[in-house]
């Protein structure tokens, strides 16, 4: 790698500086602070116009090694270490500027409000901030890409598409307008990439994977993952192998585990390996292992790392389904050194893991042999270790014995990157803040200062610094105090971001502490002054000049920070003032969507509907990516019966992320209150058969059959199907499952097979809740019903008969599917349903009914036994003459005689499973007597009169009457 100064030394840099022109200094100077990465790009447009035409092929070349050069020093200087030997400042602006601080300090305040997009700024004390913005201006220039049509085309796109993706992750959200950019280059790059090496094939694939990762599309991260994987030749699985993970484990249990193993570039059949490229840098970092301090857990119980087992049984054989040969016989605690590029593969797919799961110890057990996995080799690059390194202190900080080391690990990083990224004091112009307690280089240490014998090269820290897209000092910083706040350390979070003069997140910490006036103060004492003259300047780091008034900071700062619109936000969300939300979206230029979606929850919880969703509206015009946002906005309509609205906004914010449960729900729901004819314009073109008997044979008829025909329940169909993709993607809402049991039945032909499934699931979650009131007993009926009329009496199942056999169509008109409809009912009545009946009269008649049907005349009858005495056991009946009270007699005298009629038609059948000549009831004639004797005598006070009882006494005749 050459050294970024030389390159930021040469004639054509110092050019587009402005160093070779006359009176180029004094016009620099000028121009600097009204806009000099616009200056910048004019002198890229005049280097273009001087090239002479020979030498214009070549530009594109010098452009991007300016570029990448200064990106390079950039990142360096702010993310991997070591620190810059020389000055930036001094190499990139004239000497009265760079020698002057306040000159200095105004232009790189100037050049972070320009790095400003969407309203979403960069950190204020970004130091070498010059640096970044050369890079951005050189390689955003068309003329530092080459033809298309040329050979280094993807060089120039690949260097476009890096610098901006740093500019996304130096912001604090992404900003959607650069992420449309990003994403533009990256469809030009698609077709280029199959042109390339393996090697240079896998390395872009795995940086498009992280900037997926970074926008939030997980999916399509582990896509290009798996593509990377097979070009690499990386062999890996996540599996279980015996062990022991404590000191004092008797019996070794299954442990997860990452077995990986790189491939050798002989069985990949790889070229070789070009000078000067990652491979190259790759074969040093094997000679001598430089690798940052990792701490040891000192647990008392647990061990340092887990046991595994070296018996035989631990290792199976190679023909295990998920386990290929290479891997069956692998040592887990003794893995082969993995290439960079494969260990890269593995973080990412933890990363991949954890974006896209809940954040639950479960998913915390599955990122953590990714990252254990890495940690085990014993040479590898720096700036993969120390991304390890960070991803397990992530996962160990959620653990109560491993929480310790998980905090103390992140420090150590955090004063690793701190120690390695600042320069001596004597050269640092940065404007960084001073940290209280130093070593003696001058800069705190939780480890000592490595020397540089013991520390990695710039050029193996930079070689996959894209691909991992490692955090900033002030980002692990920030991820520190984020940590401490976790652990309910405020007081150390706040020290930690007053020293970075991260006032947004100091007055978050104070109102978490209930101390909102004082967040309040902060915020204002960065967007308000009591002097209408003074200029914005930044206050100092102790913010406990409490002797300023809220009240008299009225007077708004000329010109505001870089994150003002942020700032106003929050406080608009202290002081629940739309009008500080209307202030963000106005400083931002109509850009911030923060602000419109902070209006659209304000207007949401005041019941102002229309302006919520006229705000919802602009934040969507600005980031038409946000998937919250276009949830919310559905919400907002569903509110307001904008039906039509609502699934459309649930439907783009399916397609933004389509395992959302709740936006499937909801889409349902709207879909379900469409209009009638809402759907009375779609055609079905296909619905008619080519030999349709009913077409007719003149033109009139054909023209009339011709139009298409529309179906009447097509939105209960899409609404059925979106309930059934809620309820596989959140299974355990019972509230979905009822939805999708009530759009269900509203389809003809209704899904049966659907509806028992939904019916089943219910009681599953709500049975030990509501009992037997979770069984919907219309719907049970009407299931009954349905398997009478279907399927043939009989008192076991057929021969043919297939349980398994289900079609999720409810469609009967197959024998298979009656039988695998039949089964599921009968499993669901008799398993499900029979065990939860307590009150009910009609779950104990569904019961009788299936049983008469399934022809077993003891279980009915016992059945009928239960539903009168439900009925005779309700409170009241005997009672009082009201409306209620005689609708609970006519319940009695119901049950009676429908017991009575039992006893009649079944007493005297054969006993299924007694022996020969064994009857249902033998003395059924008794029983139904003193059944009827008994409802006569306890109503007879009330109900003489009655027509019911007058039933039960004729009844009671012709029982005495029999024999």
């Amino acid at each position: 790698m050459s050294d970024p100064q030389n390159i930021l030394g040469t004639r054509d840099a110092s050019f587009l500086l402005g160093k070779c022109t006359s009176g180029t200094p004094d016009k620099a100077t000028s121009t600097a602070k009204n806009g000099w990465m616009q200056r910048v790009t004019e002198q890229i447009d005049n280097l273009s116009k001087n090239y002479h035409d020979g030498d214009v092929d070549q530009l594109y070349l010098r452009l991007q090694k300016i570029g990448i050069a200064a990106l390079d020093a950039f990142l360096q200087s702010n993310v991997t270490g070591p620190p810059l030997h020389w000055k930036p400042a001094e190499c990139i602006f004239p000497p009265h500027v760079a020698n002057d601080p306040e000159k200095l300090r105004s232009i790189r305040r100037a050049l972070i409000q320009d790095l400003s997009v969407d309203g979403e700024a960069v950190y204020q004390l970004i130091p070498n901030i010059e640096l970044f913005c050369l890079a951005k201006c050189v390689l955003n220039h068309p003329a530092s890409v080459a033809p298309e049509s040329g050979p280094d085309y993807v060089d120039g796109c690949w260097a476009r598409v890096t610098v901006n993706f740093w500019h996304q992750k130096l912001l604090t959200e992404n900003a959607s307008s650069l992420q449309q950019i990003i994403y533009e280059d990256l469809d030009h790059l698609e077709q280029h990439l199959r042109n390339h090496s393996a090697k240079e094939d896998a390395s872009r694939l795995v940086q498009k994977a992280t900037i997926h990762t970074q926008h939030g599309f997980d999916q399509k991260a582990r896509e290009y993952l798996q593509r990377a994987t097979e070009i690499t030749g990386l062999d890996f699985v996540l599996t279980g192998r015996l062990g022991k993970r404590t000191k004092f484990q008797e019996n070794e249990i299954s442990q997860l585990v990452v077995l990986a193993k790189s491939a050798d570039a002989k069985i990949l059949g790889t070229t070789p390996v070009p000078t000067n490229s990652i491979d190259e840098i790759s074969a040093d970092i094997r000679k001598v292992a430089f690798k940052p301090d990792e701490l040891d857990l000192n647990d008392d119980t647990l061990l340092e790392s887990i046991a595994f087992s070296e018996t035989k049984a631990n290792f199976p054989s190679a023909n295990e389904s998920n386990i290929s040969r290479s891997l069956a016989t692998l040592d887990p605690s003794n893995q082969p050194n993995l290439q960079p590029l494969d260990s890269i593969i593995l973080l990412s797919y933890a990363s991949s893991i954890t974006n896209t799961s809940p954040s639950d110890g479960l998913t915390r057990e599955e990122t953590l042999p990714y990252a254990t996995r890495v940690l085990q080799d014993k040479c590898t690059n720096w700036q993969v270790y120390t991304q390890a390194l960070l991803v397990r202190s992530r996962i160990e900080g959620y653990r109560s014995r491993t929480i310790e080391r998980g905090v103390l690990q992140l420090q150590a990083l955090v004063d690793q990157v701190i120690v390695e990224t600042t320069p001596n004091p004597s050269a640092n112009t940065s404007a960084l803040p001073s940290i209280q307690v130093q070593d003696d280089a001058g800069t705190s240490s939780f480890l000592p200062r490595p020397k540089s014998s013991e520390s990695a090269p710039a050029k193996e820290r930079l070689a996959y610094i894209h691909q991992l897209a490692s955090p900033t000092r002030w980002e692990l910083e920030a991820e520190l105090a984020s940590r401490w706040v976790s652990l309910g350390g405020l007081r150390t979070a706040l020290e930690i971001y007053e020293r970075l003069q991260m006032w947004a997140e100091v007055a978050l910490c104070w109102a978490a502490n209930d101390r909102e006036d004082k967040a309040k103060r902060i915020l204002r004492q960065q967007l308000y002054t009591t002097k209408a003259t003074e200029e914005f300047q930044q206050p100092r780091a102790s913010m406990d000049d409490e002797e300023i008034s809220i009240e008299h900071l009225t007077v708004e700062r000329t010109p505001l920070p870089a994150d003002a619109p942020r700032l106003f936000c929050i406080l608009g969300d202290l002081e629940k003032s739309p009008a500080m939300y209307e202030k963000a979206w106005e400083v931002s230029s109509h850009r911030y969507a923060r602000a419109q979606r902070s209006l659209g929850k304000y207007f949401f919880s005041q019941g102002d509907l229309q302006r919520a969703d006229d705000a919802y509206a602009k934040s969507l015009r600005v980031n038409a990516l946000s998937h919250s946002t276009w949830f919310s906005l559905g919400c907002v309509r569903l509110q307001s019966e904008n039906w039509a609205g609502a699934v459309d906004a649930f439907g783009r914010a399916i397609q933004i992320e389509d395992k959302d449960a709740e936006s499937w729900s909801n889409m349902a729901a709207a879909l379900i209150q469409l209009p009638a004819d809402a759907n009375s314009t779609e055609a079905d073109a296909n619905r008619q058969s080519p030999n349709d008997d009913s077409v007719a044979a003149d033109g009139d008829d054909e023209d009339v059959s011709s139009k298409p025909k529309t179906d009447p329940q097509k939105r209960i169909r899409s609404a059925f199907v979106a309930l059934k993709r809620a309820a596989a993607l959140k299974r355990e809402s019972y509230r979905i499952w009822q939805n999708l049991l009530n759009v269900a039945v509203k389809l003809s032909p209704p899904p049966y097979s659907d509806i028992i499934i939904a019916q089943t699931r219910l009681i599953d979650l709500r049975s030990n809740i509501e009992g037997e009131k979770c069984v919907d007993v219309e719907v049970m009926e009407g299931l009954l019903a349905h398997l009478i009329a279907v399927s043939p009496s009989s008192r076991s199942p057929s021969e043919n008969e297939d349980p398994g056999k289900i079609n999720s169509n409810g469609n009967t008109s197959t024998t298979g599917s009656r039988l695998g409809f039949r089964n599921m009912l009968i499993t669901l009545i008799q398993q499900k349903i029979t065990p939860l009946i307590t009150t009910s009269r009609r779950l104990h008649l569904l019961v009788a009914k299936l049983s008469l049907h399934l022809q077993l005349p003891a279980a009915a009858l016992e059945a009928y036994e239960k539903a009168w005495r439900c009925t005779l056991n309700t409170a009241g009946w005997e009672n009082g003459t009201d409306e209620e009270t005689e609708t609970k007699w006519k319940d009695v005298v119901d049950a009676t005689l429908e017991l009575v009629d039992a006893y009649d038609s079944l007493g005297e059948r054969v006993k299924e499973g007694g022996n020969e000549g064994d009857l249902v009831e033998k003395g059924w004639g008794f029983k139904a007597r003193s059944a009827v004797r008994g409802v006569l005598g306890r109503g007879k006070e009330v109900w003489q009169e009655s027509e019911g009882f007058e039933r039960l006494y004729w009844r009671l005749k012709d029982l005495k009457g029999d024999k």
